[in-house]
């Protein structure tokens, strides 16, 4: 009867933990950070400037939009253009006036390859407007990062415009 009991308890334990290992380290579903995206939001949408003290009212021509960076199959780098140079002037004024603001940079995938790859790709992405970023001057300690791989998509993945408008970086303003 104790090598009954015995066996069952070695079997339970196996089995506890080749589920976490499965569900939380493999498919990466423990500890997941929820991600709510709020597209063009400015102060004026959200609340009355005049319900702020002066001190703490936002300037609405300070305020930056989010900004949205695609990049090929299977890149992470891509070539800047006027619209990321605007937004990097934009948010460095932001920034500077509003020191507890962070840069949060998000990297997205298409659903071509592995779970595990396409976190990584995203990472990458994501990376890499990190690095100009800061290759421009903005404060490394003011930026956060994360990828989201192919769990978030916009479009569906089925098509080949669906899948190049999942690839792509996410960069928004936190306050």
């Amino acid at each position: 009867m104790k090598i009954l009991t015995t066996g069952f308890l070695v079997f339970v334990c196996w089995a506890s933990f080749s589920t976490f290992l499965y569900v939380c380290k493999i498919k990466g579903f423990c500890n997941e950070k929820e991600t709510t995206l709020v597209s063009n939001l400015t102060v004026s949408d959200s609340m009355a400037a005049d319900s702020l003290p002066d001190t703490l009212a936002l300037q609405p021509d300070l305020i930056t939009e989010n900004l949205l960076i695609y990049f090929a199959f299977d890149k992470s780098s891509f070539a800047p253009d006027s619209s990321i140079s605007g937004y990097y002037d934009k948010s460095m004024a932001f920034m500077q006036r509003y020191s507890g603001a962070r840069l949060h940079i998000t990297g997205h995938t298409d659903a071509i390859g592995s779970d595990g790859y396409n976190k990584a790709l995203g990472y990458r992405r994501a990376q890499s407007v990190q690095d100009y970023f800061e290759s421009k001057g903005f404060p490394p300690d003011k930026i956060t990062i994360e990828s989201k791989g192919e769990k978030e998509p916009v479009e569906n993945n089925i098509t080949d415009e669906g899948r190049a408008k999942n690839r792509r970086a996410y960069v928004t303003i936190k306050n």
